[in-house]
């Protein structure tokens, strides 16, 4: 079940969702709007290995925007820190962002119950586009969990994604085993 605009208002009331900076103008009627924050990255090396730590190098976005070219992986991130404590958090594109040619992640929409912090956005375009900190990037919706929640995500002593940030997050795949 998809949260409504009233259950996401409801849940930032108890502190269940939890959205800063919250917009009253960004809510949806099932879903909450947010933006592109001032950092993107890439990665420096050309090939990347999974076993490894692969850097990055940070890009500010200034206020002409930046383009964006095909073949490039960009990460980017949200201006939104937002934690969800008992529903399932689904970051998709906005429609017009699609529609410039652009998406916003390549497997990695759904977030887990527990997750606090911003959302790292992988992002790739089919042209070239210019794009600016602040606009309008994605929309986060939430679905209602059935049960008990036993592991939540910012608990797990694995989790990988915990430390609070404004910047772009690069793979920790190499911190499993395999």
């Amino acid at each position: 079940m998809i949260f409504s605009d009233k259950k996401i208002l409801e849940a930032i009331e108890s502190e269940a969702i939890i959205i800063e900076p919250f917009r009253r103008d960004c809510l949806g009627t099932n879903s909450y709007d947010v933006h592109l924050g001032r950092y993107l990255a890439v990665y420096e090396d050309e090939v990347l290995d999974a076993r490894k730590h692969n850097h990055i190098r940070e890009i500010v976005i200034g206020e002409e925007g930046i383009v964006l070219q095909p073949g490039t992986l960009y990460l980017g991130v949200t201006e939104e820190y937002t934690e969800t404590h008992n529903a399932v958090p689904f970051l998709e594109g906005k429609s017009s962002v699609g529609r410039l040619g652009i998406d916003i992640h390549a497997t990695a929409g759904k977030g887990d119950v527990g997750f606090c912090n911003t959302w790292t956005l992988e992002i790739s375009c089919v042209h070239p586009v210019r794009v600016y900190a602040g606009m309008p990037i994605g929309q986060l919706i939430y679905f209602a969990v059935e049960g008990d929640i036993e592991n939540y995500y910012n608990r797990k002593s694995n989790a990988k994604y915990v430390e609070r940030t404004i910047k772009p997050v690069e793979s920790m795949m190499w911190k499993n085993e395999f």
